[in-house]
């Protein structure tokens, strides 16, 4: 019994200091792995955040370039009936936005749905608009009712998709 008493002097220290010891190393290395995985976090945000911005960007050109009146004025020439400047318009506008398409990885998904229904609503404009007319009639027809019939719309899906946008950067900057 002696002999237990003898050892147990020195073992229950022991295990005392080895369970203290051990609480310590396991608190430092758990905060360790927290500091770096925080820094790592902010390293990718100091990269991400210029991508993602310039995502913004080319978004915001791409609704502003597929308004009516940015599109219009850029593939209307002169000699081409509404049914060639309807196929015009449609192709350009299917043009951006698969030159676009690679945003959505940097966007929300509510954001990117409300840039493709801001394509989908001028593409959809410009056939109803067409359909209107005769396919012989000049361009200029058509791109006067398109235009006309836009600045009717209340709250456009574009203008929709450019809150939205604005919106979620100015989250990033809060």
């Amino acid at each position: 019994m002696k002999y237990f008493e003898e050892i147990s002097k020195y073992i229950i220290p022991a295990l005392i200091v080895l369970a203290t010891s051990y609480l310590l190393v396991r608190e430092f290395l758990i905060r360790e792995e927290k500091k770096r995985k925080q820094e790592a976090f902010l390293n990718n945000q100091k990269e991400i955040t210029p991508i993602r911005l310039q995502a913004y960007e080319r978004l915001i050109l791409f609704l502003e370039r597929i308004h009516p009146e940015s599109i219009i004025l850029r593939e209307n020439v002169a000699g081409l009936n509404n049914q060639q400047l309807q196929q015009k318009l449609i192709v350009a506008i299917r043009n951006e936005f698969e030159h676009n398409l690679s945003q959505q990885i940097y966007v929300s998904p509510q954001l990117w749905v409300h840039i493709k229904n801001a394509k989908e609503s001028i593409i959809q404009l410009v056939n109803a608009e067409a359909l209107q007319l005769l396919a012989t009639d000049s361009s200029l027809s058509l791109s006067k009712a398109i235009i006309e019939s836009h600045m009717q719309l209340q709250n456009s899906a574009i203008d929709v998709a450019k809150a939205e946008l604005k919106e979620e950067i100015g989250i990033i900057w809060k």
